[in-house]
């Protein structure tokens, strides 16, 4: 395979790489917002961004499936509605973490085969996705889950090797950009391919959490009556951060919000959690997850299920770190498997 393939950053131009990217669209990136948290936002210069973050609390998934968003505007009198305009314009994602790529990797599946959805197909199809090398901390085990290192979902993905950044292309817009913007980059050597192997196994050493994942689905089978959820259950605050800030969660609830004049309206599309009590609310009242034992007992289930021959969890941390009431995810999966 040619050298070429690969290209290698310095650092000291990342300021010039940052405005070429504002050439393809608005730039969203990582800054700090608090000392725990940090957020997805527009950023007009490289000075604003931390790029050297864990994690963000909302993931990036929410560029695709917005929190909420309009799907038509209706009017019952005249039996007519109307799809809102999206915008063909260019979006840019810089400091996105394995993790997160291969979260939206599954939402691809989900939102892109079979039935595709629009709106996520178009906001997909405009967005140049920079993918970013990461440190893990204390809460992350997506080494476990096998998302440490992304294949496929992105266009530029950035590995931190000291001075440089070494860097793989994954898309036909990738090697694109590069071409327009050759004057920023270098063919990779040796040296730094050695020094790229050398940084991803420090990676893989690094990680401090593990989760043993084999047998995990019959694990989960075996523990449908065990203590184990009415102990969380118990603890748990029905309040759904938890799915909220996952990137592989994609509930969402639809409902039409009728103005006044009781004509027209908007039909809604929004985020939504099995963790809340109404979300197994059927018709005729019936609840079928009525308690936390049993709603939690389902989360269990689905983040350790395989969904579209992938792990439904990333191993991100998010949930643990972000728990009001300090459930921590893997100490669960752990106890579930006897470990503990």
């Amino acid at each position: 395979m040619s050298d070429a393939i690969y290209k290698v950053l310095n650092k000291k131009v990342m300021k010039d790489f940052f405005q070429a990217l504002q050439k393809r669209g608005n730039v969203y990136a990582p800054i700090r917002m608090t000392d725990k948290n940090h957020s997805f936002q527009h950023v007009t210069s490289i000075e604003e961004t931390d790029l050297n973050y864990s994690r963000t609390m909302i993931p990036p998934k929410k560029f695709f499936i917005p929190q909420k968003e309009a799907i038509f505007t209706f009017n019952m009198k005249e039996e007519t509605y109307s799809e809102p305009r999206h915008l063909d314009e260019g979006l840019v994602l810089l400091g996105v973490h394995s993790c997160d790529i291969n979260a939206l990797n599954l939402l691809d599946k989900v939102f892109m085969t079979d039935l595709p959805d629009k709106y996520y197909f178009e906001r997909r199809k405009n967005t140049f996705l920079v993918g970013m090398s990461c440190q893990p901390d204390e809460h992350c085990f997506c080494k476990s889950m096998g998302t440490a290192y992304a294949r496929e979902g992105f266009d530029l993905f950035l590995h931190d090797i000291g001075e440089k950044y070494f860097i793989r292309m994954g898309t036909e817009k990738a090697f694109q950009f590069i071409e327009l913007n050759d004057e920023l980059f270098e063919d990779s050597t040796s040296d730094d391919m050695m020094s790229f192997k050398d940084a991803e196994n420090k990676f893989l050493d690094s990680f401090q959490l593990e989760l043993e994942t084999q047998g995990l689905q019959d694990f989960l089978d075996m523990s449908y009556d065990s203590d184990v959820w009415e102990e969380y259950g118990d603890r748990c605050l029905g309040c759904g951060s938890c799915n909220l800030v996952c990137p592989r969660c994609r509930c969402y609830d639809v409902h039409d919000e009728v103005k006044l004049d009781l004509n027209t309206g908007e039909r809604i599309r929004k985020w939504y959690s099995c963790m809340l009590k109404d979300h197994g609310l059927v018709a005729g009242g019936h609840n079928f997850r009525p308690t936390s034992k049993e709603r939690i007992r389902n989360r269990f289930n689905c983040k350790g299920s395989l969904r579209e021959e992938l792990p439904n969890c990333v191993g991100c941390g998010r949930c643990t770190t972000f728990c009001p009431a300090e459930i921590d995810f893997v100490e669960v999966m752990k106890k579930v498997r006897g470990e503990l």
